[in-house]
């Protein structure tokens, strides 16, 4: 492990303790949205950022994982165990989707992935014995003040975002890691010197499924009320992207960055321009995929300073 991973998860690790012992209310609920953003983000940088399969199925995940942990927790399962049953459909679910739609490439892989949200969606609001349809579901609260469970919660959500770390860390350590960065350089050569690309896009995208899922199941545990509409948007595909493509996609820390960046973009600009939120998610993938398609890499820094340096110089 490299000395700045372990600086970074050191530091984070100092303000998530300061977080918990002085935030207020609204300041754990930010802080929670960027655990649950980091876990996203982490997620898809799985297939997408290591992969470079451009997956559009993380709102499906985190649907499925919020409805499944909602239906095992209003069923009278332990919280603990409804969380686990969620991710545990979502992992079951990515591997057979898995199976059946990553052998598209490119757009074909991306269209395909990002009509399993409609498609979870249309049945989530047809099955209304167990969901409830478009009623949505209410979920038992966890019993305490307000502000122990803005703690549970937030505590919850961030042991999660730093086991998305771990597993991020594990494969870019393991042959899953390689085999995916050869994957995303030349599909057809990786195949060619023997490295099981099948196999391997189907354990990152299980991965993916699994963690996105997990934030689905907590995320509903932590509102205590989902429906259709919040839990299978189209956004929730979208903004993972954003995330990993702002901190640099295809590295362990680049999407805690870029969760950090999009929450504070979206915090403190886009609430007061919700006419204009989607368009302006659609406008900055694309900025990003064009000028910044590896993140603060992409950046000429050297070329930056010595420019700065030739002004200087000539003064």
């Amino acid at each position: 492990m490299s000395v700045r991973i372990i600086v970074g998860l050191l530091g984070g690790a100092v303000a998530i303790a300061l977080l918990a012992l002085f935030a207020d209310n609204y300041l754990l609920r930010l802080a929670t949205t960027f655990a649950m953003y980091s876990a996203l983000a982490l997620s898809w940088n799985l297939i997408g950022g290591y992969g470079g399969y451009p997956s559009f199925a993380t709102a499906a995940f985190f649907g499925l994982g919020a409805y499944g942990t909602a239906v095992a927790q209003t069923s009278g399962l332990p919280l603990p165990l409804a969380w686990a049953a969620g991710s545990a459909v979502c992992a079951a679910f990515a591997a057979l989707l898995g199976l059946a739609i990553l052998h598209l490439r490119g757009h074909y892989f991306a269209i395909a992935s990002l009509v399993v949200a409609d498609v979870l969606r249309e049945v989530t609001n047809s099955w209304t014995a167990l969901t409830g349809g478009g009623m949505g579901l209410n979920l038992p609260l966890v019993g305490g003040s307000v502000e122990a469970q803005a703690q549970f919660y937030f505590w919850v959500m961030t042991a999660l975002a730093l086991g998305a770390v771990g597993i991020t860390l594990a494969v870019d350590r393991s042959r899953l890691g390689v085999a995916l960065r050869c994957i995303a350089q030349n599909e057809d050569a990786a195949q060619m010197i023997g490295v099981d690309t099948r196999r391997a896009k189907v354990e990152a995208f299980i991965l993916s499924g699994m963690l996105a899922g997990a934030a689905g199941g907590v995320y509903a545990s932590w509102v205590t009320y989902i429906d259709p509409t919040d839990v299978y948007d189209v956004s929730l595909s979208v903004k993972p992207i954003l995330m990993a493509l702002l901190g640099g996609a295809g590295t362990v820390l680049g999407p805690l960055v870029g969760a950090l960046v999009f929450l504070g973009l979206e915090e403190l600009l886009w609430r007061n321009l919700l006419s204009f939120h989607a368009g302006l998610l659609g406008l900055l993938v694309v900025a990003l995929v064009l000028f910044l398609p590896d993140g603060p890499k992409s950046i000429p820094w050297r070329g930056l300073v010595g420019l700065q340096r030739a002004k200087k110089g000539g003064r």
